[in-house]
């Protein structure tokens, strides 16, 4: 008992020092995960004792006395700090790498719109300007309000244009890459936002319309009683070469799932993987296409996706009938679709993927983690259920008796995060990142980066690259 009261008192002591000034630099070193990560290089102060009752430890955040005997167990302790510290030496940072040129890239605020976001990297990336059709940017800018078709027609960066925002009582937005630009200085009305309706195609159970033979997206926004208040009119861009960081999985036919917030570009990867299959690879491709978003709207789908063939769905509640239809119809070789959201939509694309089919799909998450935790999806990576350890099992593990454990083999082979345009985390085996993180340790992941000068693709392995936070 006055061991552990010793101990006890050591470790409470290390904990106030801890706070008062950290002994170790947060970094996690490589290899380790969230349980077995030691902190860093910096090498813990040791108390010393000044007399042989206490010692005076005020100026390192231990209590104003200790008992000598407790200081004896609280070097014991900071030895062991000590040595796991001295293990993982903090490397000072290359600006050469990837990585530090993604954190040197990312916006300073992370709590911006997505569509921030995704103009600061087509900004490095891309030129907008060379991407975009003249013909199909004068679709979406004629549907506007007289005023604001003058305005956008005479700017000078029209063709870098991301989006036009029209809310009801607000001056209508036209959103750039470096931030927004007021269009009219007059306020928006109900004639303004009818005006616009009335050259849009038919609004969907999912409050989303297209314009036919483009791949623009408008979605409105209603109020309680169901009339339009707000429209978001996005901008559509078939972009050669915005899958090229994943060719290699696409030709080795594994079933692939692209994760990342909205506006980082999943649509554009996903439409440039078909044309790749269908058109480079010669295999018979299949979209499944909720919104129009993929192939446009229209009965005749865009050149952007090119070869595959297009199946459009008449509600968003009903996407997996139409995913299992497409593979009992239409005998596809891979079947593309956007926005798996639903439990019944994991399991469509889990029985499609049993029956030998390529799956590619797009899901909201921005890390394989927060997958990992979302009741409804986590089945496409294979799902979580919770196992009751014996105690032998238990104690050879050194774990906790009830673990949580991967309920079976994911539908995708293999996992992309997306974290911006040109730079992706690539999981070459979504199985055994799933093992790594339910048993609490970063999973390794390949950073993928697109060099714009050379238009090749740079691989680095990164471990540690896969947990959240």
């Amino acid at each position: 008992l006055r061991r552990r009261s010793r101990v006890a008192t050591a470790q409470r002591a290390i904990q106030m020092q801890a706070l008062a000034a950290p002994a170790c630099d947060a970094r996690p070193h490589v290899g380790a995960g969230r349980r077995g990560a030691s902190n860093g290089a910096r090498r813990p102060v040791y108390p010393t004792a000044q007399n042989k009752t206490t010692m005076s430890t005020r100026s390192r955040g231990f209590p104003s006395s200790l008992p000598v005997r407790d200081a004896s167990a609280a070097r014991w302790l900071l030895r062991g700090s000590r040595s796991a510290c001295r293990a993982t030496p903090t490397p000072s940072p290359d600006p050469s790498s990837p990585l530090e040129a993604l954190a040197r890239r990312r916006p300073s605020n992370s709590s911006d719109s997505s569509s921030s976001g995704l103009a600061v990297s087509l900004e490095d990336k891309h030129d907008l300007e060379a991407l975009t059709d003249p013909a199909e940017l004068d679709a979406l800018i004629t549907l506007l309000p007289p005023r604001i078709q003058a305005a956008l027609q005479d700017h000078p960066r029209r063709l870098q244009l991301l989006e036009v925002v029209l809310d009801l009582g607000r001056r209508p937005l036209a959103r750039f890459a470096d931030g927004d630009f007021v269009l009219s200085e007059k306020l928006l009305d109900y004639d303004d936002i009818a005006r616009a309706l009335a050259n849009v195609g038919d609004v969907g159970a999912d409050n989303r319309a297209g314009i036919n033979g483009t791949l623009h997206r408008i979605s409105v926004i209603r109020n309680r009683q169901g009339a339009v208040v707000g429209l978001t009119c996005r901008v559509g861009r078939a972009i050669r070469g915005s899958a090229e960081l994943v060719r290699d999985l696409l030709i080795s036919g594994r079933s692939v799932l692209l994760l990342g917030r909205p506006g980082v570009g999943k649509t554009t990867a996903i439409r440039e993987i078909s044309r790749i299959l269908s058109d480079e690879c010669k295999r018979r491709v299949v979209v499944v296409d909720t919104s129009n978003e993929i192939g446009g709207d229209g009965d005749i789908p865009h050149p952007g996706i090119g070869s595959a063939r297009r199946m459009q769905v008449p509600r968003p509640d009903v996407q997996h009938e139409v995913l299992i239809e497409a593979v009992q119809n239409h005998t596809p070789e891979v079947v593309i679709v956007d926005e798996i959201g639903t439990e019944l939509e994991a399991s469509a694309a889990r029985t499609i993927s049993q029956r030998g089919v390529q799956m590619i799909a797009t899901a909201h998450g921005h890390t394989l983690e927060n997958l990992l935790k979302n009741p409804c999806l986590n089945d496409l990576i294979g799902g979580v259920v919770s196992v009751t350890l014996g105690d032998d099992e238990a104690r050879r593990r050194r774990v906790q008796k009830s673990v949580l454990e991967r309920e079976g083999p994911p539908t995708f082979g293999a996992a992309v995060e997306m974290n911006e345009i040109g730079q992706w985390r690539v999981h070459l085996d979504v199985g055994v990142a799933v093992d790594t993180l339910l048993a609490g340790y970063a999973p390794p992941v390949e950073l993928r980066t697109y060099e714009a000068s050379t238009g090749e693709v740079r691989v680095q392995p990164w471990l540690g690259g896969g947990g959240a936070g």
